[in-house]
């Protein structure tokens, strides 16, 4: 999609904070972060949000939760100590940019409920 800037910061073409880059997906500072540790997991396909995941993305979530999640906890020191994965889908669920982005949120005791 040549408008959506995570489809941008995928291809390289805006540059940003990357922590993990494969070919599936790319790991990347949170502008605005709201934990000290805070990581947005982007697929390079578009997907708009979780709701949009078609049969052929199996690979592509499991790829992100068993392979790139594991790694990005240990490589940011979260694992021990705890993390949250957030996945905001749809206005409502308060997702801003309409492609599919899984945050990473550690480094701090989150608290319950969210917002």
């Amino acid at each position: 999609m040549t408008d959506c800037i995570f489809c941008k910061i995928a291809a390289g073409e805006i540059p940003s904070q990357l922590v993990y880059e494969d070919q599936s997906v790319v790991a990347f500072k949170d502008l605005s972060p709201k934990a000290p540790v805070h990581v947005l997991i982007v697929p390079k396909k578009h997907i708009k949000n979780i709701a949009q995941f078609q049969d052929e993305d199996k690979d592509l979530a499991a790829h992100i939760f068993v392979d790139v999640v594991p790694k990005l906890v240990d490589k940011l020191g979260v694992a021990d100590n705890g993390f949250r994965i957030v996945i905001n889908t749809g206005n409502n669920g308060g997702q801003t940019v309409p492609h599919l982005h899984v945050h990473l949120l550690g480094g701090r005791k989150m608290t319950w409920p969210p917002g």
